[in-house]
C-alpha cells in the first residue's frame, strides 16, 4: 500500500497503522481523529463529507465526541470497515486524494492539535503478568528462592486500580506523598515518595461489554479487545512496601497512570503476532489457549535530566509477556465480573531476562544498590524531581512498521 501523503518510512504512523485519537484542533473544536505521519485527520469532517456513507452502521456522526466510547461500542464490525475505509481513502489515486477542499479542511499538522485523553475509562485494572519482573521483586523482597509466590504460574495476578487518575501523555505529575517505614525506622513516617518510579506497560481497552454474570473466554476475548495503548503506571515504592501487605497497592499507585494518545487497533497489530513464553506448569482449562496470543512490540524507556538530553535507559519487548491478554481478560471474567467499554487493562510492568530491558528503576538499579550512570555524569537511583520519563512502542516486520508513538510524563515537586 502507499499512500499520497509522504511521510518518514521509520514513522509509527504508517498506512498500515491508522490508530484512532481524540484532538482538540485549532484550540477551537474537539474531534475524533486519525494519524498518518505527521498529519493529524479530522474523522468528523470525512463523515459529514460523505466519506463514510457505505458503512451502513454509522448512522450518525460518532465522530464528533470528546472520547472515542460511542465509537467503539459499535463493534468491530463497524470499527474495522471504518479503519479499512480509511486505509482505503489514503491511497494514491482514491477519491480522497482528489479532493483538495476536503484535505485544506481535515487535514492538520501535529502543531495545530493537542491530543486528549482517547477514552473514558470506567474502570481499571492492573495485572502482574511478566515473570522476570515478578521474579525480580520477589527476589528482591522476599526469599530469592522461592521469588514466585504459589498462585503466580497458576492465574494473572492482579488487582483493580484508581480509574480517574489516568491521564494523558505530557500531564505532568506531582511527587506524591504518604507513608513509608525506612528499613533502620521503628515507626512509619510521612513524607514525599524517595523512591519514585516509572512501570513500562501496555494496556488493552474493552470493546465490549458484557453482563454481570457472564464470562469471556480465551477464544473470544479478542472480539472484547479494541486495541492497545502505551501506560506508564508511576509508582511510589518506598510508599506501596509499607502499605502493600495484606491488600495491595494503594497510595503508592494511585497518585497518577499515564497513557499514549493513539489507541493502535488489535488489527493493525495482526502481522506481529508471536508466540507466549512456555507457561509450566499446565494452566486450567479456562485459561488455555490456541495460536499465537502474544505480539512482538519493542519498548523502550528515557529518562531526561531538567534541560538535559534523554537517556535510554531500558529497551524490552511485550513478547516475554508470559500471560496474555486473552488469558487476562477470561481469568478477570471468569467470575462474572462485567465489562464496560473503554475499561482500561494494564499489563503490569514488562521485563527482559537481561538488565538492560528490566522495565523500572526498582529493577535497573536494584532497588538502589546501583545507581544508573546518566550521559550528563549524574546518578539515579529513582526519578528525581523535573526528571521526564518517555516511553516509546512500535512493531516492525518485512518493512512493515505500525508504532504507537510516545506516552511522556514530568515530575514535579512534592505539592
Amino acid at each position: 500500500m502507499k499512500s499520497f501523503i509522504t511521510y518518514d518510512s521509520n514513522s509509527d504512523f504508517s498506512i498500515h497503522n491508522i490508530p484512532f485519537g481524540i484532538g482538540v484542533f485549532d484550540n477551537q473544536f474537539v474531534a475524533a481523529c486519525t494519524r498518518i505521519g505527521d498529519t493529524i485527520i479530522d474523522l468528523s469532517y470525512l463523515y459529514n463529507q460523505g466519506y463514510f456513507d457505505s458503512i451502513e452502521e454509522l448512522e450518525e456522526n460518532v465522530f464528533e465526541s470528546v472520547v472515542l466510547n460511542e465509537f467503539i461500542e459499535l463493534g468491530k464490525s463497524v470499527t474495522t470497515a471504518t479503519r479499512l475505509k480509511i486505509q482505503e481513502l489514503l491511497l494514491e489515486n482514491s477519491d480522497l486524494a482528489k479532493d483538495q477542499q476536503t484535505q485544506d479542511q481535515a487535514f492538520f499538522s501535529l502543531e495545530e492539535v493537542e491530543m486528549m485523553l482517547p477514552i473514558h475509562v470506567p474502570n481499571y485494572t492492573d495485572f502482574y503478568s511478566s515473570i522476570e519482573h515478578a521474579t525480580n521483586v520477589g527476589k528482591m523482597f522476599r526469599d530469592p528462592a522461592n521469588a514466585l509466590l504459589p498462585n503466580w504460574k497458576h492465574l494473572p495476578v492482579g488487582y483493580h486500580g484508581r480509574a480517574s487518575s489516568i491521564v494523558i501523555s505530557g500531564t505532568e505529575i506531582h511527587r506524591p506523598k504518604g507513608q513509608s517505614k525506612p528499613a533502620d525506622a521503628e515507626k512509619p513516617i510521612f513524607g514525599p515518595s524517595k523512591q519514585l518510579d516509572f512501570e513500562l506497560e501496555m494496556a488493552f481497552v474493552v470493546g465490549k461489554q458484557t453482563d454481570l454474570g457472564d464470562s469471556v473466554s480465551t477464544k473470544d476475548a479478542e472480539d472484547y479487545i479494541f486495541g492497545m495503548v502505551i501506560f506508564n503506571d508511576w509508582s511510589a515504592r518506598d510508599i506501596q512496601s509499607w502499605e502493600y501487605v495484606p491488600l495491595g497497592p494503594f497510595l503508592g499507585k494511585n497518585f497518577g497512570s499515564s497513557i499514549s494518545p493513539w489507541v493502535v487497533t488489535l488489527e493493525a497489530l495482526e502481522p506481529f503476532r508471536t508466540a507466549s513464553p512456555q507457561q509450566d506448569p499446565e494452566v486450567l482449562d479456562y485459561l488455555k489457549v490456541d495460536g499465537e496470543k502474544n505480539y512482538d512490540i519493542n519498548l523502550e524507556v528515557y529518562l531526561q535530566p531538567e534541560n538535559d538530553q534523554a537517556n535510554l535507559i531500558c529497551e524490552s519487548n511485550f513478547k516475554f509477556m508470559y500471560w496474555n491478554m486473552c488469558q487476562q481478560l477470561a481469568h478477570h471474567t471468569v467470575n462474572g465480573c462485567n465489562l464496560e467499554v473503554g475499561d482500561l487493562y494494564a499489563s503490569g510492568t514488562i521485563s527482559g531476562s537481561s538488565p538492560n530491558s528490566f522495565g523500572s528503576m526498582l529493577e535497573l538499579t536494584w532497588r538502589g544498590q546501583n545507581p544508573l550512570k546518566l550521559s550528563n555524569g549524574e546518578e539515579r537511583k529513582f526519578i528525581e524531581d523535573n526528571d521526564t520519563i518517555t516511553m516509546k512502542a512500535f512493531a516492525e516486520k518485512d518493512g512493515v512498521r505500525v508504532g504507537f508513538g510516545e506516552v511522556t510524563g514530568k515530575i514535579l515537586p512534592a505539592k
